[in-house]
């Protein structure tokens, strides 16, 4: 497990901005954290460290963002709202973890259906600031 203290908003942008290059088709990374904990900041600083200035909303409502990146297609993904598992199979979720990168918040929503060598970065408040734990990662951030 590796640790990094996220004291800014532009810390937690950094770390997404440091996973881009590390991802590739078929890897699910499952966010977790509490509100505000910067599940959705780690993504946009991710994606925007491929596409450029671009907006990256929270896909609380529309439930998946998709982006075109370099090498694969990165679903961004709210469960947050998901009424039950199942639910994952209508949003083409199996297909998607084969073919895609998903960056999935709230993953307990999707029950089994979460992938069990699912990467995981968890985000929790620590002072001030914010601690992100990542494991399953190996020595893939070096």
């Amino acid at each position: 497990m590796q640790s990094f203290s996220l004291q800014t908003e532009a810390d937690t942008l950094a770390l997404g901005a440091r996973l881009a290059p590390i991802l590739a088709a078929g890897d699910v990374i499952a966010l977790t954290g509490g509100l505000g904990a910067g599940k959705t900041s780690l993504a946009r600083g991710l994606i925007q460290s491929v596409l450029g200035p671009c907006e990256v909303p929270s896909p609380t409502y529309t439930l998946v963002q998709c982006y075109d990146l370099p090498g694969y297609e990165l679903w961004h993904c709210d469960m947050y709202r998901l009424k039950q598992p199942e639910d994952g199979y209508e949003l083409g979720f199996i297909d998607a973890f084969e073919e895609a990168v998903c960056l999935i918040e709230w993953p307990d929503k999707l029950g089994d259906l979460m992938p069990a060598d699912a990467l995981s970065i968890h985000i929790d408040f620590e002072g001030d600031g914010r601690i992100a734990r990542l494991s399953g990662f190996g020595d893939r951030l070096g």
